[in-house]
């Protein structure tokens, strides 16, 4: 089955910023195109950082004047002074699954993507993954009946209805073995813009007991 991946969310036409770029010119890019954070790449479009608005207030939160006397006066602060490094990024061919846990798990905004030398290619925001839940109730249909009942188990045309309300996922019929349950359940779950899945399903034959069986002749001494 197929997955979302990033490169089918994201946005390839990427507003950044090098390391020399002054902190007024950052603070008015962050509002002419209304984001929260810019990615910084070096001059082989490398990226080396990203510089937020979090980022540029705590800059400016710290005292102007040092603490020793004999320390001069800092100069002005550029994206390499307050970006926060190393980078957090995703490959384009990762799956829009593997970047919703990657922001999560980081707590942030926004993931710069990059190739496979670690190239500027686009940027993928929390709002682009949330398209997976706007995702029409008809084409999760189709995928539940054509992707994984039909091609992935093998299960005969109308044994199972699937219903689809608003992404929730409602199963009601019979497959032939009871180890095809959980699968159906797992494969249907994950598929892009379920928000969950409910199963009638009965099953003919129970085939869990009969490995079972086997397990145990195999450890009898």
């Amino acid at each position: 089955m197929k997955h979302i991946d990033v490169a089918d969310l994201m946005t390839d036409e990427v507003v950044s910023v090098a390391p020399d770029t002054a902190f007024k010119d950052i603070a008015k890019l962050l509002a002419q195109y209304g984001v929260s954070g810019l990615p910084v790449v070096d001059d082989e479009d490398r990226v080396v950082g990203v510089v937020s608005q979090t980022d540029l207030l705590a800059h400016a939160a710290q005292d102007p004047h040092p603490a020793r006397p004999d320390v001069p006066p800092a100069g002005p602060p550029t994206a390499g002074n307050v970006m926060s490094t190393p980078a957090v990024t995703i490959h384009a061919e990762e799956t829009a699954a593997d970047a919703a846990r990657l922001m999560t798990r980081r707590g942030i905004e926004r993931l710069p993507v990059v190739d496979e030398e670690d190239r500027l290619v686009g940027i993928v925001t929390r709002r682009d993954l949330l398209r997976l839940f706007v995702r029409p109730d008809s084409e999760i249909r189709r995928r539940v009946t054509d992707e994984v009942l039909t091609e992935v188990l093998g299960v005969p045309t109308g044994d199972v209805d699937v219903q689809v309300v608003d992404g929730c996922v409602t199963l009601n019929g019979c497959v032939e073995y009871r180890s095809q349950l959980p699968v159906l359940l797992s494969l249907v779950g994950q598929l892009d813009g379920v928000v969950a899945v409910a199963s009638h399903v009965a099953t003919r034959t129970d085939d869990t007991l009969a490995t079972h069986a086997c397990h145990a002749r195999d450890v009898r001494p």
